[in-house]
């Protein structure tokens, strides 16, 4: 806790001495621009060079003051941007950006020979906007520039087994914290905000079925973070309306699995080729192949723990206890399931003989 809390201390001092030193630098920019003026002029005098140099410094200490937090906004941002953007996202975009500034090199030639005012501000302007449209393109295709050189980025290949974006449904049907638990989930699982504050709106929705699911999920969440084998990373994203949309963005972009039980989800990532992990359909493929009704046939081997039972094994391993069939031991026989039995070791099936000899 003392950890965290000087963390954030270091942190708001950081802020701070951004803000200052650009304060700072504007009170010495305008000070001295005070003093040239004051200094210089037929009226020139010692007072009116102070009162100069005190004016540009007063005047540097209110716009430094908002210029410093005016520049810490734009850096806590651009820093957030960067920490939630992939690293070869951003490399795509340097190269973008570079491919950019070449092509205004050549564009600004002939700019050259227009009036002095006209030519830089046309330059300016063409240097900023292609270099915006070179991040932006690059960054989004980054995948394709990558791949007219040979090279595959790592995050879009490597990383889709150990990164998963978890949607509302999946935290409030609770299934995923047993598959935490088993270890078949593991790694990094990114929470969008939006399915936060979708969770905290039907916890504290009126209907009393739904606020019990809602905190269901946030228990869910809670036991999650817990967990020392995976580790939740809040993603926020402002101004997002349809969260799902979000999600399967998020999925897209960062090369992760989608964690749902939306079936209409699951397709539309699915349509646009984003690995899901469906937890209904991971139930459906383990669930237990037989149940009580079946027929199935069976070559008991041996004799059981009870008097009168046989035992017999079917091709996947599975032990089948018939009752009343100990005189059938080394043959093949049909019987009839009566109970299914999961445990940690495996499926054990009781069965009863389904003709019974005279």
């Amino acid at each position: 806790m003392s950890d965290a809390a000087s963390e954030g201390r270091e942190k708001t001092s950081l802020k701070g001495r951004l803000v200052e030193g650009v304060r700072l630098l504007f009170i010495t920019l305008l000070a001295t621009a005070g003093y040239e003026i004051g200094a210089t002029g037929a009226h020139a005098s010692a007072g009116r060079t102070l009162l100069s140099v005190f004016l540009g410094a007063a005047i540097g200490y209110v716009s430094g003051g908002v210029a410093g937090r005016m520049t810490l906004r734009a850096v806590t941002g651009l820093e957030r941007e960067l920490r939630r953007t992939p690293a070869p996202q951003l490399a795509g975009g340097v190269v973008g950006t570079v491919i950019g500034l070449m092509i205004g090199a050549l564009l600004m030639v002939p700019l050259l020979f227009l009036p002095a005012a006209a030519a830089w501000s046309a330059i300016v302007f063409i240097y900023m906007f292609l270099a915006s449209l070179g991040f932006r393109v690059g960054s989004t295709k980054y995948e394709d520039i990558f791949g007219l050189v040979g090279m595959k980025p790592r995050a879009a290949v490597a990383s889709r087994g150990d990164l998963h974006v978890i949607d509302t449904s999946a935290l409030i049907d609770g299934r995923v914290a047993d598959l935490v638990a088993t270890g078949f989930v593991a790694g990094t699982i990114l929470l969008h905000d939006g399915v936060l504050r979708e969770l905290q709106a039907i916890s504290d929705s009126s209907d009393p079925r739904r606020r019990t699911r809602g905190r269901r999920g946030l228990d869910v969440l809670v036991e999650l973070q817990k967990s020392p084998t995976v580790q939740i990373q809040l993603v926020e994203e402002i101004g997002v309306m349809d969260v799902d949309a979000a999600l399967v963005r998020l999925a897209r972009e960062r090369g992760g699995t989608l964690i749902t039980v939306d079936a209409n989800l699951a397709k539309v990532a699915e349509a646009l080729r984003v690995p899901v992990a469906q937890i209904n359909a991971l139930a459906s493929k383990f669930r237990v192949p037989y149940s009580s009704g079946d027929e199935i046939s069976v070559r008991l081997v041996k004799e059981g723990r009870e008097h009168g039972q046989g035992v017999g094994y079917l091709d996947d391993g599975t032990m089948v206890v018939v009752e009343k069939a100990n005189d059938h031991i080394g043959t093949q026989v049909d019987v009839k399931v009566t109970n299914v039995i999961q445990t940690t070791t495996g499926r054990m099936v009781f069965a009863a003989l389904a003709r019974v000899d005279a």
